[in-house]
């Protein structure tokens, strides 16, 4: 006791701590108390205690249902306390050890985030003086205590004793306060009050009030024990029962709706074991009393089971001309997809009882996953729902939660199948690779037998706890990253992927579906506001930088908003069109200009092409070569993947360097610089390897490379181009900036089918197997090799020419056969 005063005589009276607000609990000076916390601002406002002095202020909230407390949801008086220990700390909470060591005052808030700091007072510890009034107060508490143990119980023995050693006024008040059982608020008021004698009135007060409703609580159980006979205790429950529904005007009767919905049990023609499981839950409703909780939890599991479909289905449409002409109308392009839907359709029409397999559309945002879904739904003429999986972490999200647990309810898919009020809907799964995992399961585990054919004619919801045939639902789940679904998940689905749209594919979808959507959106009718191609052309490449069109959409509505304007305002507005020349003074300067790709041959400068989220980019390759020691310098924010390529094309070019007239000891003698501009802009990948070998070719043999030559590959150290991906994009970007010619793996010829047709109508694709294809397609002219039989003699003594190159040929134009 000793220490508690010093350490309270000690305290600073203005001092600044964090607060940790506490809800429907009131702590009071000289309490031990060990409680937890689970709210982000607590932990931090406990963590920051203990990091330094470990005092910290406790406060009650003056609600309990507020989950970010600020200044004014707050009591003014609460107490500073001194954090003993933290008994567990986890990313979920903590449990504290705290003692209160006097009462305390908010006088104003420091900060509200990330956790509450405040200017705190300590109250002054007021005295008073011993009399006949004090021993008087201190009598009347001690029998209003006693007259509260015996109506209440469960005060333990330690706390009598407590309050029978206690002789001071305010400590005594504060400590039978503590202990009783009574609401937060009065215990509040009891905290609020600094002078003793004062506060042992109030607490007299309540302790009386409190006695009085105990005396009334009894009374109330006594004269319902008397009525009770335990040869009788059933019988008498529900006469009671009857006779409070009556006198409430409730005239519910349990036996007839058991029995009601055992009628409608009987009537579904449910299997075997669904429909006697329905009845044994009947049976109970039928036994108990209709306003007990548990009868409530019964009544709740029988009207979920009954608004399933079981029997219910829609008629699906399997009209293949029609379903075709949907789609076609819906979404542009998207061929494969269309083209799977269709095929599902025409094996459905030969064999109606095959289920098929479940579909993944896999791309990046913006492409039309969701939409294309939609319209597959309307076309096969079945319902529509979607459910999001993004963020979902917790297993009983997808399987439910059993139903003896308070607030159980069934998992998203038994939801969504209830929702669509038939058991053949199309269901779309969405964002499937954003599942989360964490101590409370794995819904990605979870949805394995939901999205297995052979598994979810029996699908078992934990709520439900009966099995429910999924197996005509039309499954259809998206994912922008296929590689974070989980492999048996993945396994179980057939992949589609969606690439992102090529600027033509994006012209014909604004022009066609986008501006036709946000003119009925905004009341604008198509004679008030038109868009020239031209104009939605610069529109799309000088203003979005995209894999799908939603920013397009975006810009559309903006433009349509501020026709809009004009139509309220201008009185003599007709018409607008909206035109390149015009989209500065709609939106602004332009945001994306084009790749800057040189117009004249350079040396040691090759057009490289690379893939992004957004589409295909020109990525321009840079070599200079100077005297030096050897060094090979490589920048631009290159990745380690895009680094082993250079050197592996630095070594590529050693192998034969005699062959291209290259002096075989250039690499002791001359420094290579290798630089990808737009250094802030990450970069990565071994498709770069090819334009990287050609760069340093034309660098150290000082020949010009063309302009109008774009290429990609991986190379090996022996010369071979090897295959790469996004080759459609990528040639797109060549053809939006002017190029002539790719330069691309043999390997890759397959890919050319999906290349867009106006692309292959203005762009040469050449396909190489190894890199000596590549110079002579992209240099002006090959170097002239070396003479064979003085290649080792010279190597020591070969010198650069004046130009600063290393080829023995020199940069004067050679023709070859």
């Amino acid at each position: 006791m000793q220490n508690f005063t010093d350490e309270i005589i000690k305290m600073e009276g203005n001092m600044t701590l964090p607060i940790l607000a506490i809800r429907g609990l009131v702590f009071f000076p000289g309490m031990m108390l060990q409680f937890d916390i689970t709210r982000k601002k607590s932990v931090l406002a406990a963590s920051e205690a203990i990091a330094r002095d470990r005092l910290i202020f406790l406060v009650s909230q003056v609600h309990m249902s507020e989950n970010e407390p600020v200044g004014d949801d707050l009591y003014k008086i609460g107490v500073i306390a001194r954090v003993k220990q933290v008994l567990h700390h986890t990313s979920d909470g903590a449990k504290l050890h705290v003692e209160g060591l006097c009462r305390g005052e908010i006088m104003s808030l420091v900060q509200e985030d990330p956790y509450l700091v405040g200017n705190i007072v300590k109250c002054p510890v007021l005295t008073y003086k011993k009399s006949y009034r004090s021993e008087a107060l201190i009598r009347i508490i001690h029998q209003k205590f006693d007259d509260y143990l015996r109506l209440f119980k469960h005060v333990p023995p330690d706390v009598l004793l407590g309050v029978l050693q206690e002789k001071d006024c305010g400590r005594l008040a504060d400590y039978i306060t503590a202990n009783i059982s009574i609401d937060f608020e009065r215990k509040q008021y009891i905290l609020d009050e600094l002078r003793p004698l004062k506060r042992m009135q109030k607490l007299i007060a309540v302790l009386t009030e409190e006695t009085q409703i105990l005396q009334v609580e009894n009374e109330i159980n006594q004269k319902a024990q008397a009525q009770i006979d335990e040869n009788q205790r059933e019988y008498f429950l529900k006469e009671q029962l009857r006779a409070i529904t009556s006198e409430l005007g409730e005239d519910d009767n349990p036996q007839q709706e058991a029995d009601e919905i055992k009628g409608k049990v009987l009537s579904l023609k449910l299997p075997k074991v669904c429909e006697e499981k329905l009845l044994k839950e009947c049976d109970k409703l039928y036994r108990m009393p209709s306003g007990s909780h548990e009868a409530s939890v019964i009544r709740l599991y029988l009207d979920t089971c009954l608004e399933l479909p079981w029997h219910k289905a829609s008629k699906e449409k399997l009209d293949l001309k029609r379903a075709q002409k949907v789609l076609d109308r819906d979404h542009y392009g998207m061929e494969k997809v269309k083209e799977r839907f269709i095929e599902t359709l025409a094996v459905r029409s030969l064999a109606p009882a095959q289920t098929g397999q479940i579909i993944c559309l896999v791309g990046p945002p913006g492409v039309g996953k969701t939409s294309i879904a939609r319209s597959i739904a309307q076309a096969t003429g079945r319902k529509y729902v979607r459910v999001s999986l993004g963020g979902v972490s917790d297993e009983a999200e997808i399987m439910g939660h059993r139903k003896t647990y308070v607030g159980s309810m069934p998992g998203r898919i038994i939801n969504a199948v209830k929702q669509a009020g038939v058991n053949n809907p199309l269901l779309l799964l969405d964002e499937i690779d954003k599942l989360g995992t964490n101590f409370k399961g794995d819904p990605a585990s979870a949805l394995l037998e939901v999205l297995d054919p052979e598994q979810n004619g029996e699908f078992t919801d934990h709520y439900i706890d009966m099995p429910f045939d999924l197996s005509q639902v039309l499954f259809i789940t998206t994912a922008n990253d296929a590689s974070r679904i989980p492999g048996p998940l993945y396994d179980r689905m057939d992949i589609i992927e969606l690439r992102s749209y090529t600027l033509e594919e994006k012209l014909n979808i604004a022009m066609k579906h986008l501006v036709r959507k946000q003119l009925d959106k905004h009341g604008v009718k198509p004679s008030q506001l038109k868009f020239t191609r031209t104009g939605m052309r610069q529109l799309i490449d000088g203003y979005t930088r995209e894999a799908g069109v939603r920013t397009l959409e975006r810009h559309i509505a903006a433009i349509c908003r501020k026709v809009a304007k004009m139509i309220v305002t201008d009185e003599e507005f007709k018409s607008y069109t909206v035109r390149q020349d015009k989209l500065e003074e709609l939106l602004g300067p332009r945001k994306y200009m084009k790749d800057n790709v040189s117009k004249e041959d350079i040396v040691g400068l090759v057009n490289g092409l690379a893939w992004t989220s957004v589409g295909g980019e020109l990525l321009p390759i840079e070599v200079a070569v100077m005297e030096g020691t050897g060094k090979i310098q490589l920048t631009g924010s290159l990745g380690d993947v895009m680094k082993e390529s250079a050197n592996a094309a630095i070594t590529c070019i050693r192998t034969r360097a005699a062959e291209l007239g290259i002096s075989p000891k250039f690499y002791e003698k001359y420094d290579i610089h290798v630089h990808a501009p737009e250094g802030a802009v990450p970069k990565d990948g071994p498709s770069a390897g090819t334009a990287m070998a050609t760069a340093i070719t034309s660098a150290l043999c000082g020949i010009p490379v063309r302009h109008d030559v774009a290429m990609t590959g991986e190379i090996t150290l022996q010369g071979r181009v090897l295959p790469i991906g996004g080759l459609r994009e990528k040639s797109m970007a060549a053809y939006k900036n002017g190029v002539k010619t790719v330069l691309f793996p043999a390997d890759n010829l397959p890919d050319l089918a999906d290349i867009d047709p106006i692309v292959k109508d203005n762009v040469q694709f050449i396909p190489i197997k190894k890199i000596d294809s590549a110079l002579e397609n992209a240099l002006q002219y090959m170097p002239m090799p070396l003479p064979q039989e003085t290649t080792v003699i010279q190597a020591e003594v070969v010198k650069a020419p004046a130009s600063g190159y290393a080829c023995d040929s020199g940069p004067q134009q050679r023709s070859y056969q």
